[in-house]
Parts: C-alpha cells; structure tokens; sequence
C-alpha cells in the first residue's frame, strides 16, 4: 500500500451516497473534509468519537427525524481518504436519500465529483495511482477472475514488483556511476558487482511482469470476437453454445439474422464479447445486405474472428469466405455439426482450427481452449493483476 504522508491542503467538504441508485433495505451516504465533525453533531445531535459505530437518529434543520441507521466517525488521518470521514447507514430510500444529501449540503458540504473520494485518497498518500485505478476496476469486474485480479491491484501487488524492480535499477545505476566516475581506482566495481548478471535478472523480472500485466488488461479489458460464416452454417447455434443460454434465434431458413447481435459472456473467466453477424451472401432484400455490411464492419473491429463452416455442405465455396476477412486480425475456423459427418471436422492442415457440435456441444472445450491460446490469454489466471493499456507500454518502453 502507499505510505501515509501528512493531508493536502483541503477546505472543501464533499459528500456522495454511496449506494446504487434504487430502492434497498440500506442506504449510505460518505462525507470527507474538515466538516465532518460539524456536520455529525448537527444531523446526530450530538458529537460522535472516532472508530465507533452507533445507533443515531438523523435530524433536519428543525429537529424532525429523516431517519435512523448507524452512523461512523473516522477522524484523519486513519481513514479512506485520509482526512476526517463521516458515514451514515440509514434505509435505502431514494427519498430517504436526497433528503439526508440535501440536509448535509445545507451544513456546508457539496455533491462529490465522480472519483473525487479516490482522488483524495491518491493525493494524501492512501493509495498510488494504480491502486486508485483498481478501485474503479474492481467496482466495474464482470468476471470473478477480474474482480481477484482487481484486488490484487489494489492491495499493490502490482506497484510492490514495479517498485522492487525501481529500486534494483537504482542500486544498479549506482555502481555503473562509480566506475564512471573513478576509473583509475583498483576496485572494479561492475565486475564485484556482477552488474551485468543483475541487469539481465531485471530483464527477466521486467518481461515476466510485462507479460502478467499482459493477461491483467485481457481480464480488465475482454476480447472481441466476431462471428463470420455463410447464412445456416450455425452462428447463432454457436453463440448459444458459447453463452450457455438461448441469445439468438435459431431456425432452418437461411439469412434469419439480419443484425449485429452482442453478447457478453464469460470464458473461463476471460470477459468476452461476442458478436454474431448476418449470414455472408449476395442479396436484392436491402435489410439483409445492411447486415451484410455492417457484418463486415464488425469483423473490421474484432480482437479475433471465428469462421463458421458447415461441415455437412461442400467446404470449399465456404472457406472462400476466409479471403474477406480482414487480413490483420487472427482467424479460427470452426468447423460445426460435426454430428452429422461421424465427427469428421474438415479440412484440419491449418493450426487454427477445431471441429464442433454447437447442437452436442463436442468440442466447445477444445474451440475455448484455442481462444485463449490465440489471444494470448493464460491458462489460470492466478496471480494476474489488473493492468491498462498505458502500464503496458510504459513496461515497453522501459525495456
């Protein structure tokens, strides 16, 4: 964790109901600045001590009851922000709500910018900007295995090796500047130093790094995955297999998708976000060749695109289609219905390629595995921490 240091000059009291918006059985709202104490002695009636929780009734400007919860007084510099801290736990009314914000704005406090207790945080040496980012990770995780790769951000997993590797660099700089600056002594310092060992140990730490931080931003950020094939190869067949659930609309007539669809889901943690495309042909029906274009629009986009061929028709005319898709972005074929060729998956003289059954379901192990292998992602994503896209080229560029 960051280490504490003496507060920022603040004289702004800000406050933010910390809860979603809706009607639930609790409701909070978070004060932080140099009011905190006035405030609790006007809304309670009384003074509240540090670190305690008790029972209070919440009180406007005549004395009325607005309600009645559990109300917590952290005095600076022991709390989140690192300055005094109030929190008042009542019913989780919007009503009930905006009455206690307004009666605390009417004490002095004003509405919290988004992000502004985290920035306060940041500013009293509560938490590094990594861990300040994490917050918001954490908050916005889809899949468990980015909400754990969020908190290690946030408990400085991820700014402890950063810092480590700072630290050998320094001491490493310190000998280099010694035998620069002393060149006629007897000691050699690089050699009793092994400095050129100890670079290339960093060297490997800094790649390994760069690489968890790699599979942090596919678990913060997903992949996209365009489906691609010709009308009736089984898209939306596989969509649904891939969901786990009835997304698309699935029939026997051909060119029954007509539209983008977009789904989210989950593959072994990895955050996904698939899109099935209209089937690919040549058409007079204006509908369906603006799904057609806007199919080809989305392949333009995607991280990765699966091409549907239906093993059961002639490939061929099929996997004409590959040619169209966008040279730049990987490609695996899947074969389906392999139920109905005895398991047979076409052709399979090319490493991105699987044979399905979007209707048994054989073979979505092996199509899962290939996904994650092609973009890149780990196997397990224990140990990963949440990472973005200016991490990793600052880890780039530090190489």
């Amino acid at each position: 964790m960051a280490g504490q240091s003496s507060q920022t000059h603040v004289t702004e009291t800000i406050c933010a109901i910390a809860t979603p918006p809706g009607v639930g059985g609790v409701g909070v709202i978070r004060v932080s600045g140099p009011l905190c104490a006035a405030i609790a002695k006007q809304v309670l009636g009384r003074p509240m001590p540090a670190r305690r929780a008790q029972f209070a009734r919440f009180k406007d400007a005549d004395g009325e009851t607005i309600d009645s919860g559990i109300a917590i007084m952290f005095e600076a510099p022991a709390s989140f922000t690192g300055e005094d801290v109030l929190e008042l736990q009542g019913h989780g009314g919007p009503q009930i709500m905006q009455m206690l914000m307004a009666r605390i704005m009417g004490l002095g406090a004003r509405a919290a910018r988004p992000g502004e207790f985290s920035e306060r945080a940041f500013l009293n040496n509560k938490l590094d900007l990594v861990q300040a980012e994490a917050i918001a990770d954490l908050i916005e995780s889809g899949t468990e295995a980015s909400a754990r790769a969020a908190q290690r951000s946030l408990d400085g997993l991820f700014s402890d090796q950063v810092n480590g590797l700072q630290k050998e660099l320094i001491d490493l700089r310190v000998f280099v500047e010694a035998a620069m600056d002393f060149p006629d002594e007897e000691i050699d310092f690089l050699a009793d130093s092994d400095v050129l060992e100890q670079l290339a140990g960093v060297d490997d730490r800094l790649h390994d790094l760069q690489e968890q931080a790699q599979q942090g931003q596919l678990l913060r950020d997903g992949i996209h995955i365009a489906i691609a094939g010709l009308p009736n190869a089984g898209k939306s067949s596989l969509l649904n297999a891939l969901a786990g659930r009835e997304s698309a609309i699935v029939t026997a007539i051909p060119g029954t998708t007509r539209d983008v669809l977009r789904e989210h889901i989950s593959l072994d943690g990895l955050p996904v976000h698939v899109s099935d495309t209209a089937g690919i042909r040549d058409s007079d029906c204006l509908v369906e060749a603006e799904g057609v274009r806007r199919a080809r629009a989305t392949f333009s986009a995607a991280d990765l695109v699966l091409l549907v061929i239906d093993s059961s028709q002639p490939v061929e005319p099929q996997m004409a289609l590959r040619a169209e898709l966008p040279d730049n972005i990987p490609c695996i074929v899947v074969n389906n219905k392999i139920d109905l060729t005895a398991g047979k998956a076409g052709p399979d003289d090319k490493p991105l390629t699987v044979g399905v059954s979007a209707k048994t379901g054989q073979g979505l192990r092996d199509l899962v595995d290939l996904v994650k292998n092609t973009v890149g992602a780990a196997v397990s994503p224990e140990g990963v921490f949440s990472a973005r896209t200016r991490h990793l080229d600052a880890l780039r560029r530090t190489r």
